[in-house]
């Protein structure tokens, strides 16, 4: 899976890998994604991570920033 393999050289403690993985689950979902092959997961993954980095705990509002970046640069 693109989460797992994108948060191997960060320092996030147990909690935070869970929550990190629940907002990737979710913004999967949202962008209706559902093979772990496709390229796009890896790059939803790098956005979560990115998110998760500003120091936000909260998977919803990760995955729902995330998300909302992804549509931003996908549209410009």
């Amino acid at each position: 899976m693109a989460i797992y393999r994108v948060l191997q050289n960060r320092a996030f403690s147990p909690e935070e890998v869970d929550l990190i993985v629940n907002a990737f689950e979710q913004a999967l979902a949202m962008l209706a994604l559902k093979s772990r092959d496709d390229p796009a997961t890896e790059l939803v993954a790098k956005k979560i991570i990115k998110v998760a980095e500003t120091g936000e705990r909260d998977s919803a509002r990760i995955c729902c920033q995330a998300v909302a970046e992804l549509v931003r640069a996908r549209a410009a």
